[in-house]
């Protein structure tokens, strides 16, 4: 099953050897690297990642390739998913109960595997994780190379405009077309990839951008790359995909080599999963996405705000 599904994110990984280049125009990350001190501690410490649901272990997998000695915890609040119909509000809220969870457990880096917190709570985040905290959305603005882009993403993210107003800080130029796609990670969570719904839903989601003559489409939902054969059977030749995840990853490694905090050794490390809903029902789910059935355990993420 790994193969029909994360297997199967053949996504724009030039963008990779793109991002290597521009780790340091990082500036929210760079400050955050000049101003903490890291104890040699936290060479053994996770890297925390976080999402409401799956689409998130698109990024832990892109993580996982590139960083295979690294601990990774993973979050997902399950109990409040989807986060991309929250209000802004909302969204605020549950950043700050995350970075405060994640912060209790002692992570070395926070990477947001999820583009609509990314979007509207980046500062909420890093006001109160502690640590450097690595953003899908500006790392996918730093790589992206054409004037003509198109976004697709939650309601959430479109609204706020945050691709857009990333990438032409970048590239004053850069016309962005910001596609809402409601219906696609209901879809995708099926786990029928190829149905004429989900295949449907697609087409009607890409005309948009195809009219505006887009020649680069972001993925701005984590759970958009597990669509890349079928996105490509519908796309014309010469548009590329760009999966954020892929420059993320880059940005947070040149960190890692940056500040000394890259484990080292050879061997795998381990891979903690929880959820704030039902364990059980999210390692069922998760199962076909990773190719076993992982270990879940259930957190509270309230109760760690509070102090408890």
């Amino acid at each position: 099953m790994t193969q029909q599904l994360l297997g199967s994110m053949g996504v724009a990984d030039r963008a990779g050897s793109a991002g290597a280049h521009l780790h340091d125009s990082m500036t929210p990350l760079a400050a955050a690297e000049r101003l903490l001190s890291f104890p040699s501690s936290l060479l053994e410490a996770p890297i925390g990642l976080f999402d409401s649901g799956l689409g998130g272990l698109t990024v832990l997998h892109r993580l996982r390739s590139r960083q295979p000695t690294e601990s990774l915890l993973y979050l997902a609040d399950t109990a409040r998913f989807p986060y991309g119909g929250r209000t802004t509000a909302e969204l605020r809220t549950i950043a700050v109960e995350v970075a405060a969870w994640m912060r209790r457990q002692g992570i070395k880096a926070l990477l947001t595997a999820c583009n609509t917190t990314n979007a509207v709570a980046i500062a909420e985040l890093q006001r109160h994780a502690g640590v450097p905290v690595v953003g899908l959305i500006s790392a996918a603005a730093a790589v992206v190379d054409s004037a003509s882009v198109g976004v697709l993403a939650t309601a959430a993210t479109v609204a706020s405009g945050a691709y857009g107003q990333a990438i032409r800080h970048r590239r004053g130029d850069a016309r962005v077309v910001e596609v809402a796609c409601p219906d696609l990670v209901p879809l995708i969570e099926t786990g029928d990839l190829d149905s004429p719904e989900l295949m449907a839903a697609a087409k009607r989601y890409l005309t948009p951008l195809l009219e505006q003559g887009v020649d680069t489409i972001v993925l701005g939902c984590t759970h958009y790359p597990l669509l890349t054969p079928q996105l490509q059977q519908l796309l014309p030749p010469g548009v590329r995909l760009l999966d954020p995840a892929v420059p993320a990853v880059e940005v947070l490694a040149g960190m890692l080599r940056r500040t000394g905090l890259r484990r080292q050794g050879s061997m795998v490390a381990d891979r903690r999963l929880v959820c704030t809903g039902c364990p059980e029902r999210f390692a069922s789910a998760a199962e076909p996405w990773l190719g076993h059935r992982p270990g879940v355990s259930r957190v509270n993420l309230r109760m760690a705000h509070g102090g408890s």
